[in-house]
């Protein structure tokens, strides 16, 4: 079984479902807005685009982890696949909270 990568790609961009700028993250790699919580399916291991997909990555649900914190769950549109990813310290907190009450957001 190969390991996991992680490749450090902290850039700028622009929300594909909210339309928002999202600014580097600064301490580690931006991989999803915190103004609505959405991602791109860019990656097969953090950080390295080489995903083919570049569907939408929909918050589903979030985990709580004692070592992480927040967790997001993902649901690709294009393909189905579920990712996770940590959630950021300048997040949208009422969204993470709506996903850990609710499930999936409706934009």
């Amino acid at each position: 079984m190969e390991s996991r990568k992680f490749t450090e790609i902290d850039e700028e961009f622009i929300c594909e479902n909210c339309g928002k700028k999202v600014e580097k993250l600064g301490y580690t790699s931006r991989d999803h807005c915190p103004h609505c919580l959405y991602s791109k399916h860019v990656d097969i291991n953090p950080g390295d685009r080489q995903e083919t997909c570049h569907g939408t990555l929909v918050p589903i649900g979030i985990e709580t982890n004692s070592k992480k914190g927040y967790v997001i769950i993902y649901k690709c549109d294009k393909c189905g696949k579920i990712r996770k990813n940590k959630a950021a310290k300048d997040d949208n907190f009422d969204l993470i909270i709506k996903l850990s009450a609710n499930g999936a957001l409706d934009f």
